[in-house]
C-alpha cells in the first residue's frame, strides 16, 4: 500500500511547486517508508509515498506511460487481484508491460478502456491518473471503500491525499471545522457520514464513486452498487458458492512479494481466513502460515462476561493455531503502551477515533511490522452476513435512526448550553440515516420485513462496515503494514446482499450459512463459537490512566473540549469510569473507560490540529 498527494490548478503554474507537493507526500511517509518521489508539470502535481509489496523495481510512481502520443501519469494506492488476467486481455491487444506490477496494469487498464476499466478491477484501490494531453485528472475508490480519498476543491484548484493531513500541508489549507463537522464529532464520532471529510472543504470520496477534474470543473459519480434480485440458489448450491468465492478472494489476496500472515482472533471470520491460507500454503509447498493476535497484559484476571462479549480469545486462539499447525505469535499490549499510543491513533486519523480500540491495532499492526508486510483480517464478514447484535433484535433495528448508536439524546445533554442551542444533533443524524435508506436498492416483490432489513444491511454496509474499514486501513498503514480485507470482495459482498435471511441464519445460528461453508476447515468449537468483538482492555489501570488524562484536560480553563461540553457533565463520567453516561457511546465497545479517552482525543485533537472553529 502506498500514500498518494495531488495539486491540480488552473490558475497558476505548479512547476515551481516541487516542494510543496513533495511537502504533502512526506507526511504519509508512515504509508509508504520504502520510496517517495514527485511529479510536477504545469498543471498538475503528483506524489508517492511507497510501500513495496510486488514488483520492487517495476512499480515505483508516480508512473509515466505514452501511447499515440498520449501520456498518463498515475499514483495509485492498492492493490489488484486480478492482475494477470487483466494483462493477458491487454497483451493480446498489443500493449507491453516493463514489469509485472498490479501498477502497470491499472494504468494500461485507463489507457485502453478509460473509465470503463473500473468495471474489470477486482481490488481495493484508490487512484489518480493525469491526462497530460487532455488536462484531465480522473480518480476513483475502491467498491467497498477499503482505501481511502480524501478531496478539496476550490475554484480551479483540486487537491487530494490519502489522508487529510496531505491535505491540511498545503500552505492555502487551514484545519477549520463548521456547524456541520462539529455535528459529525459530536453528533455520529467516530463515524462520519459517508463523503464527509470532517474539515471544512475536506471531503472524502465516497466508496465506489469516481471523479473528473477538467477545465469544466469537478464530476462525480458512482460506478457500482449492490443490485437486489431474487435469490434462485438452493441451500447447498448457497453455502458451496459462498465457500467458493471466500476461498478465491483468500487465495488471490495471498499474492505479494514479501511475507505474509494472517490475524487470528480465535473467532469464526479470522480463523476461516487463515485456515484456507494455511491450506493454500501447505498446498503450494510454502512454509507453515504465521498468525497473529492481541491481548492485555493481565486481562485475564479483570476479563468479565457481558452479552456482547461473551468469553476470552486466548482459548479459541490456541485451538485454532493448533488446529491448522500455524506459527503463532501472541502480542501482549501493556496498560501504558496502550495509553501512549492514544496520541499517536488520532494523528493517525487527523481526527478522534475508537479510543483503545484504535491505539491498540496500531499497536499490534507495528508488532506485526517487524517480521511482516502483507496480513489478511476478517473484517467485513458481520455486515454481509448479519453477525451484529441488532440484526438480531427487533425491538433495537425497529426504532428510527442508527441501530449501533442510541446515544444521540445522551450526546447532546453532554454539549454545554452555548452549542446546544447551536447543533440538533438528533436531527441531523436522522437526517444521515434517512438519507442512506433512500439509497437502498429495493426489490419490489418482497415483504415489508424483507424491505427492512435489507436497508439494515445497507445501512450497515455503508457505515459500520467504512467506519470500520477506515480504521483498519489508517492504523495499519500508520504501521506501514498493508492489511487486506476478503470479506471485502465485491462478488461476495453482491452474493450475499440478495442471499434469504433465513439462508443467512442456517442452523437458527447468526452467520449460520457461513459457518456451514466453512465445515471442515475449523473444529467445531470454533465454528459454532458464539460472536466475540475485538477484545478490550478490563484492567482498572487502563481506566485510571485515561480519567487522569481526562481530568487534567478539563482543569485547564483554556482546554478546547471545554468550549463544547459541560464540564460537570464530564467531571461525573471521570468520577463514575462513564457510568453516569448510561449507553454506549457507539458500538457495542465504546463506554466507560473507552468514552473517557475519546473525549480527552477530541481535546488532544482540536488543541494540536490547532483547528479553527467557524461558527456560521
Amino acid at each position: 500500500m502506498c500514500g498518494i498527494a495531488g495539486w491540480i490548478d488552473r490558475r497558476q503554474d505548479l512547476r515551481g511547486e516541487g516542494k510543496t507537493i513533495k511537502k504533502m507526500t512526506q507526511t504519509m511517509k508512515h504509508r509508504g517508508p520504502d520510496d517517495l518521489n514527485i511529479w510536477v508539470s504545469e498543471k498538475a502535481a503528483l506524489g508517492h509515498a511507497r510501500l513495496v509489496v510486488v514488483d520492487p523495481a517495476g512499480g515505483c510512481q508516480p508512473m509515466s506511460k505514452t501511447v499515440r502520443d498520449r501520456e498518463y501519469i498515475l499514483v495509485y494506492n492498492g492493490e489488484l487481484y486480478n492482475t494477470e488476467e487483466i494483462r493477458q486481455d491487454l497483451l493480446k491487444k498489443g500493449y507491453q508491460f516493463k514489469g509485472h506490477s498490479d501498477t502497470e496494469v491499472l494504468l494500461t487498464s485507463y489507457m485502453e478502456w478509460q473509465e470503463d476499466c473500473l468495471s474489470r478491477f477486482n481490488g481495493i484501490f484508490a487512484f489518480a491518473i493525469w491526462d497530460r494531453k487532455k488536462e484531465k485528472l480522473f480518480a476513483a475508490r475502491d467498491r467497498l471503500g477499503v482505501k481511502p480519498f480524501f478531496y478539496s476543491e476550490n475554484g480551479g484548484r483540486f487537491l487530494f491525499g490519502s489522508e487529510p493531513k496531505a491535505i491540511l500541508a498545503h500552505p492555502d489549507v487551514r484545519p477549520s471545522i463548521d456547524r456541520e463537522g462539529l455535528s459529525e464529532v459530536f453528533g455520529l464520532g467516530p463515524s462520519k457520514t459517508p463523503g464527509h471529510g470532517i474539515y471544512k472543504g475536506i471531503h472524502d470520496l465516497r466508496p465506489a464513486h469516481a471523479l473528473s477534474f477538467t477545465k469544466d470543473g469537478l464530476k462525480i459519480w458512482r460506478y457500482w452498487n449492490v443490485r437486489s434480485a431474487l435469490h434462485t440458489d438452493s441451500l447447498q448450491d448457497t453455502v458451496e458458492h459462498v465457500r467458493y468465492l471466500l476461498k478465491d478472494a483468500v487465495e488471490r489476496q495471498l499474492y505479494a512479494d514479501v511475507p505474509v500472515t494472517t490475524f487470528l482472533s480465535g473467532g469464526l471470520d479470522s480463523s476461516g481466513i487463515s485456515s484456507i491460507a494455511s491450506n493454500y500454503f501447505k498446498q503450494i509447498h510454502r512454509p507453515p502460515l504465521h498468525t497473529y493476535s492481541i491481548d492485555y497484559r493481565e486481562n485475564d484476571k479483570f476479563f468479565h462476561t457481558s452479552k456482547f462479549q461473551p468469553d476470552s480469545d486466548a482459548p479459541y486462539v490456541k485451538k485454532v493455531s493448533d488446529y491448522l499447525g500455524t506459527v503463532h505469535h501472541s502480542l501482549v499490549i501493556d496498560n501504558e503502551q496502550l495509553v501512549a499510543w492514544l496520541k499517536k491513533a488520532i494523528h493517525m486519523r487527523d481526527m478522534p477515533g475508537y479510543a483503545d480500540v484504535d491505539s491498540s491495532l496500531l499497536w499490534f499492526c507495528e508488532g506485526i511490522k517487524k517480521d511482516f508486510t502483507v496480513a489478511l483480517s476478517g473484517e467485513c464478514a458481520d455486515e454481509i452476513f448479519g453477525g451484529y447484535p441488532w440484526f438480531h433484535s427487533p425491538e433495537t433495528s425497529a426504532k428510527e435512526g442508527f441501530p449501533w448508536m442510541r446515544s444521540t439524546e445522551a450526546r447532546q445533554s453532554l454539549l454545554n448550553e452555548k452549542w446546544e442551542s447551536r447543533l440538533n444533533l438528533k436531527e441531523y443524524a436522522l437526517m444521515r440515516f434517512h438519507e442512506t435508506v433512500a439509497e437502498t436498492p429495493h426489490l419490489e416483490s418482497e415483504s415489508a420485513i424483507d424491505a427492512k432489513r435489507r436497508e439494515l444491511f445497507y445501512l450497515n454496509m455503508n457505515w459500520f462496515m467504512t467506519a470500520l474499514l477506515d480504521r483498519k486501513d489508517r492504523m495499519s498503514m500508520g504501521a506501514s503494514l498493508e492489511v487486506r480485507v476478503p470479506f471485502a470482495d465485491h462478488r461476495l459482498v453482491q452474493y450475499l446482499w440478495n442471499v434469504p435471511w433465513e439462508m443467512k441464519m442456517h442452523g437458527g445460528r447468526e452467520k449460520g450459512i457461513l459457518r456451514e461453508a466453512l465445515r471442515g476447515y475449523l473444529p467445531d468449537e470454533v465454528l459454532y463459537r458464539k460472536k466475540s468483538p475485538y477484545p478490550k482492555t478490563f484492567h482498572p489501570k487502563y481506566t485510571e490512566a485515561v480519567s487522569g488524562w481526562l481530568k487534567k484536560v478539563i482543569d485547564r480553563p483554556g482546554a478546547p473540549l471545554l468550549e463544547f461540553v459541560q464540564k460537570d457533565k464530564v467531571q461525573s463520567i471521570i468520577d463514575t469510569a462513564g457510568a453516569s453516561f448510561k449507553v454506549p457511546w457507539f458500538g457495542q465497545l465504546m463506554s466507560g473507560p473507552q468514552l473517557i479517552a475519546h473525549l480527552a482525543m477530541i481535546n488532544e485533537w482540536l488543541e494540536t490540529y490547532h483547528v479553527d472553529i467557524v461558527d456560521r
